[in-house]
């Protein structure tokens, strides 16, 4: 890890693979790239299916802003995941920009940032 606290490591999921949690399970489906003043951000775009519930069934399909890419893939991690070290993005400015760019490229129903 490096010292700025705001560099961290991601190791990138596998895509297309379910994993299931408590209230269902959920998959994520897209890895891109999203140019924004200079910088590449990196986010998933996933899909959450709730059907093991309490309280009914549903879904809902939403994307993940891990953050600014700062080395691609130069590593693996111990289950042999390619990992990218990011900074995340902590100005709520940027996540407004950053948000309003996915949500008109994706069919998503949120964003979310790590």
């Amino acid at each position: 890890m490096d010292t700025d606290t705001k560099l961290q490591d991601f190791s990138h999921p596998e895509l297309n693979v379910q994993v299931t949690a408590i209230g269902g399970s959920y998959f994520m489906l897209k890895e891109a790239r999203l140019r924004l003043n200079s910088e590449d951000i990196l986010y998933l775009v996933g899909t959450a299916i709730f059907d093991t519930t309490c309280c009914g069934t549903g879904g809902c399909a939403y994307a993940l802003v891990p953050g600014m890419i700062r080395e691609w893939r130069y590593k693996t991690d111990e289950n042999g995941r390619p990992v990218s070290r990011v900074k995340l993005i902590s100005e709520e400015r940027i996540w407004k920009k950053i948000r309003e760019m996915i949500l008109r490229i994706e069919s998503v129903h949120q964003v979310d940032f790590m």
